[in-house]
């Protein structure tokens, strides 16, 4: 049996964006911008080669390439695994870059794309995320972790039904408190994600281009369950999937 090829997205915004970083954003892009010894953006990236059979990372932003370019051709050598930054035009959303490069994100055929923000820092279960979602199928599971009431309107909430275990509602750093589970911004999807979020595009009223696009507006039409798992790991697509890690 042919072995199921990975690769992983990972986030890296832009110049417009990480003013809470400023001034020290002003020298040094904020995914470059040294955290515990490394760029910012090297943890998602080492984690990522713990991925098993992980053919390629790429970054998305809309940095300048320059920027990009001496740090991807060193971390490459590093990690004996290509990364590749790929420029927008313009910021388009989680979602919105992960559809805008489609074609080149499934040029290898993988079986499952993995998405990050490279702002997220955690242990980074990817090993674990992807087993979990192999054995329960359906179209993406998502990292979630319980926080404070006070600090949780600071983030991405979502509730699911108690029974059910249905994905009931998704808001992004709502003005009141709706759930203490959060976002944690990292992702593993099937490639039927690019169904689901053109999907959402064409059923938006005013037929627009493809703008900023949440990954979370792209799932709630195309998927409906959640379960939640003892460590706060959500899988969506199918009402029986629990993970334990």
């Amino acid at each position: 049996m042919e072995e199921q090829k990975v690769v992983a997205v990972i986030l890296v915004g832009g110049p417009t964006e990480g003013t809470t970083f400023r001034p020290l954003s002003f020298n040094t892009s904020k995914p470059l911008f040294p955290i515990a010894g490394h760029p910012m953006v090297h943890h998602p990236i080492s984690a990522s080669k713990r991925i098993p059979n992980l053919v390629q990372i790429f970054l998305i932003g809309f940095f300048e390439e320059r920027e990009f370019a001496l740090y991807v051709s060193s971390i490459s050598n590093e990690l004996k695994v290509p990364v590749r930054y790929l420029k927008e035009d313009k910021p388009h959303g989680s979602a919105g870059g992960l559809y805008y490069f489609r074609d080149l994100i499934m040029e290898d055929e993988p079986s499952h794309i993995f998405l990050l923000n490279c702002d997220v820092c955690c242990s980074f279960p990817l090993p674990s995320m992807l087993d979990a979602h192999r054995r329960y199928g359906g179209m993406g599971t998502l990292l979630v972790i319980k926080v404070s009431a006070e600090s949780a309107n600071q983030f991405g909430e979502l509730v699911a039904d108690p029974n059910t275990k249905e994905l009931l509602h998704y808001t992004e750093k709502p003005e009141t408190f709706v759930s203490d589970l959060i976002n944690c911004g990292v992702y593993v999807f099937t490639p039927e994600i690019f169904s689901a979020i053109e999907g959402v595009i064409l059923n938006r009223e005013d037929k627009a281009p493809l703008r900023r696009l949440s990954s979370y507006e792209s799932l709630q039409l195309a998927t409906r369950f959640c379960e939640i798992g003892p460590r706060y790991i959500v899988s969506f697509g199918r009402k029986e999937a629990i993970i334990y890690l």
